[in-house]
């Protein structure tokens, strides 16, 4: 998803769209529809704007967006709220285990598309996220018994 598309979709896909979001960060909802519709050239969301309509969402596909963009992915850094440091080595062991099967899938062939390198790049994404969130439960419980 390009920039663009995720902002469009971050603004009305929250609770009222632009009506309710627009008063939130002190604009106009006609203006945040104009400024995140991917047919309008003449007003644009700032960086600025973006911050604080995904600090209010907690809607963070810009982010991931303009990441992708530039070639990164991003893990958030927050402990998680639940769940075990077992069961999150053990999501990140079935993420490992669905990428093996888009490897496979996609090898079957001898060759790669750009769709099946698509799907090999998001399941590549998928054990990134499930590997770093081991990490933050092993950090959380670290802090837990200090």
């Amino acid at each position: 998803m390009n920039i663009i598309d995720a902002a469009h979709k971050t603004v009305h896909d929250y609770p009222g769209g632009s009506e309710s979001l627009g008063p939130r960060i002190g604009m106009s909802p006609a203006v945040l529809r104009n400024k995140v519709n991917p047919n309008n050239t003449t007003h644009h969301l700032t960086l600025a704007e973006a911050s604080e309509v995904m600090g209010l969402t907690g809607d963070h596909r810009i982010l991931h967006a303009l990441a992708a963009e530039h070639g990164y992915t991003l893990q958030s850094v927050n402990a998680p709220s639940a769940g075990s440091i077992m069961a999150a080595m053990l999501a990140a062991a079935a993420a490992k285990g669905d990428l093996a099967g888009v490897l496979a899938e996609a090898l079957a062939d001898n060759r790669i598309t750009p769709n099946e390198a698509s799907d090999i790049a998001r399941c590549c994404a998928a054990v990134q996220a499930a590997v770093a969130k081991v990490s933050q439960h092993a950090n959380a419980q670290a802090g837990a018994s200090a």
